[in-house]
């Protein structure tokens, strides 16, 4: 497994998303696909104190155990969790830090981001507070998600002699480029953040196991999903991309998630691919995707993803 940098974190560069541990899947299964993960060389580990109702943080802490040092753990504050635990003041910034760290049961985050901006909060009060928790030790590096080009300008403007943000995550894939239109990809490259994508296989789209049109798979994401929230992944632009890319594909002779992973990481400031698994069939799949692309494929996919 080949290794990026997120500030002075030295992370995988396939990573796992922990969005499944405490939802679909039960301690047992966490233990199963983490175990899988850190077998495979995954080293970077993302999470956050919402997914699985707190129940990830708590599955993940405990499976990992003595493990703990042998991976990068990232987490996430600032989502609703409930009506009192939200947001990004710096009184609930330590709250929702000292929370993490006793279900994780460890004495320090490797990366604390930011779920969402703040809009009732200034960045530099946000800052602060994660500041104070990086000279404490609880926290090695900061970072953000979900933030658009100008809230990181803002953000950086605004750290001044504190610690900067070391990384955004957002939503970026084959079907969904809206970093490379929105000035976030280029921001991150300018001020020097590690990009880190989330939902970099489409909701499933993109592993070659969903065709369009026809039945989708049991105990997918998507035929899990609610119909309302599928439709979007489901829509007719996406189908079509997707049955060009299976096409594609198989001209080329390169599976589709080989061609998801390797495209994003192509990408001079993504750090690592975060797509999560729920069986250790899938960690050790994603774990193997990555591979070369020259620069004639790279270009293919550019032209057969992008907007006309």
């Amino acid at each position: 497994m080949q290794t990026r940098w997120i500030g002075e974190l030295e992370v995988s560069e396939v990573g796992l998303g922990c969005n499944n541990f405490g939802g679909r899947l039960d301690e047992a299964g966490t233990d199963a696909v983490v175990g899988a993960a850190i077998d495979a060389g995954v080293t970077f580990f993302d999470t956050a104190d919402i997914y699985g109702g707190t129940r990830s943080e708590e599955f993940l802490g405990r499976v990992l155990g003595a493990r703990r040092d042998e991976i990068v753990l990232a987490t996430k504050f600032g989502m609703p969790i409930d009506d009192e635990r939200v947001g990004a003041h710096p009184d609930y910034v330590k709250r929702a830090c000292e929370d993490s760290l006793r279900r994780l049961q460890t004495d320090h985050i490797d990366l604390y981001q930011l779920h969402a901006p703040d809009p009732a909060v200034p960045i530099a009060d946000t800052l602060g507070a994660l500041h104070e928790l990086q000279a404490e030790g609880k926290v090695r590096e900061i970072g953000c998600s979900n933030l658009s080009a100008a809230q990181l300008e803002e953000a950086s403007l605004r750290a001044g002699d504190l610690a900067p943000f070391r990384s955004v995550q957002n939503q970026y894939s084959l079907l969904w480029r809206e970093p490379e239109t929105d000035g976030v990809l280029d921001a991150a490259e300018r001020l020097g953040l590690a990009f880190l994508p989330y939902y970099p296989l489409a909701n499933g789209l993109l592993t070659g196991k969903i065709t369009p049109g026809a039945p989708l798979p049991e105990g997918t994401r998507l035929a899990m999903m609610p119909p309302e929230r599928s439709a979007h992944w489901l829509s007719d632009v996406f189908s079509a991309r997707v049955r060009e890319l299976l096409r594609f594909s198989e001209d080329r002779g390169i599976p589709m998630l080989s061609l998801a992973f390797s495209w994003l990481l192509a990408h001079e400031p993504v750090a690592s691919v975060i797509a999560g698994a729920s069986s250790p069939e899938q960690v050790r799949a994603n774990a193997a995707a990555p591979v070369a692309l020259d620069e004639f494929i790279f270009d293919e996919l550019d032209e057969l993803t992008g907007d006309d």
